[in-house]
């Protein structure tokens, strides 16, 4: 079971980009997924999440810019940001929490993915 995250680029400010995130194997259910961020010399931090369900959750800092959504037929998450800002500039990651496989019975656990470069010049 991993994680294939995709889209990231440079991009000037009041550019947009869209991340991808897939995750593959034999994967039952996921209950969430996200995408992280971690700018040089700053912890790492959530950008947006987002349920099973749909429910979604997103920082300060990106709420009305960007847009999380999932695919959950194809256990897939995206990230739509708009209006980037430099400070946007960062590794994001995907990330699957709560994912239980199909042989996996009730164990659960969480899955990360490689980073994916977002440079956003001003």
């Amino acid at each position: 079971v991993q994680l294939q995250a995709s889209g990231g680029g440079l991009v000037q400010a009041g550019g947009s980009l869209r991340l991808s995130c897939a995750a593959s194997g034999s994967i039952f259910s996921i209950y969430a997924m996200g995408w992280y961020r971690q700018a040089p010399g700053k912890q790492r931090e959530l950008v947006a999440a987002i349920t099973s369900g749909g429910s979604s959750n997103y920082a300060d800092s990106v709420k009305g810019r960007f847009t999380i959504s999932r695919d959950n037929a194809k256990n897939s998450v995206y990230l739509e940001m708009n209006s980037l800002k430099p400070e946007d500039t960062a590794l994001y990651s995907c990330a699957a929490h709560g994912v239980r496989t199909l042989l996996g019975g009730r164990s659960q656990f969480d899955l990360w993915g490689p980073g994916t470069q977002v440079t956003v010049s001003s």
